[in-house]
């Protein structure tokens, strides 16, 4: 099924196909496809690739849902069909408010930033119940008897977690020049908001994390002498300084265990930690 998109300066062709088996997938031959822009753009304003993912799946699942195709179109009583599949995820599918609200802000972001049509009209959905639950907080006693449980790697990450108060995402993310063994504190870049800060650890942990990072500068070293070693570098850092992707203190403390492909870049390199 084709799909002619045109709003304002923007027009592209996409190609939408629905599988026998009702699985949903984009797919073209010559033009870029829908997921294509979406990714695009995304990437041109910066977006994680964990955010990236969510909202062309939630894309994927909101032409699914509405089988655009040969009578209907996608700029075409645009928040009728958002409201729809909004409604749909509260009723039918019993989402979590977070949830629904993570959809509104894909479909958004498709109208307004991919399609250039940005959405004019109330929706009004049928809104998901907020449901309040009080967090469960575990006590210094079940913590102790976590930590000896694990081991290696796992152990140190999560006591980096206790100790430092630091999401998973911003623990894996950690590059070797934001541990001061001086200070005893890490800094988060980016974190929830986009925003820096700085936390502190234990000073039981520096020796664990110093010997930790005497194994990763092993692992680094052979990674260069093998031809690789370069690690990602945000904000187009790697054009401005051509080499700092090598460099010791921008690899990631908590490393991948292998070499992998950078599903944005293409570039054979050691991602983060994803697998404890």
């Amino acid at each position: 099924m084709i799909l002619a998109v045109k709003s304002g300066k923007f027009a592209c062709i996409f190609n939408l196909r629905l599988t026998i088996a009702g699985n949903y997938s984009v797919s073209s031959t010559n033009a870029p496809t829908l997921l294509d822009e979406v990714r695009r753009i995304m990437r041109l304003k910066h977006y994680s690739l964990h955010t990236e993912r969510s909202y062309c799946d939630w894309i994927k699942q909101f032409v699914k849902f509405h089988r655009t195709g040969e009578k209907q179109a996608l700029f075409e009583d645009s928040e009728a069909k958002i409201e729809a599949f909004l409604s749909y995820l509260a009723t039918e599918r019993n989402v979590a408010a977070a949830t629904q609200n993570q959809a509104m802000n894909a479909l958004v972001f498709l109208y307004k930033q991919v399609l250039e049509k940005p959405l004019e009209k109330r929706i009004d959905a049928i809104r998901s119940s907020k449901n309040r639950h009080i967090p469960v907080v575990l006590s210094v006693d079940e913590v102790k008897q976590i930590l000896p449980r694990l081991e290696g790697v796992a152990q140190l990450v999560v006591k980096m977690l206790y100790g430092s108060g630091l999401r998973i995402t911003e623990a894996v993310r950690l590059r070797v020049q934001d541990v001061d063994f001086d200070y005893k504190q890490t800094t988060v870049r980016s974190g929830k908001g986009d925003k820096d800060r700085v936390t502190t650890f234990s000073a039981t942990l520096i020796p664990l994390l110093r010997n930790h990072l005497d194994k990763v500068r092993s692992i680094h070293d052979k990674d260069l002498v093998d031809g690789f070693g370069a690690v990602y570098l945000p904000h187009a850092l790697a054009k401005k300084y051509p080499n700092a992707d090598k460099s010791w203190g921008w690899q990631y403390v908590f490393p991948a265990r292998s070499l992998s492909v950078d599903p944005i870049s293409g570039v054979t390199r050691r991602l983060t930690l994803t697998n404890l």
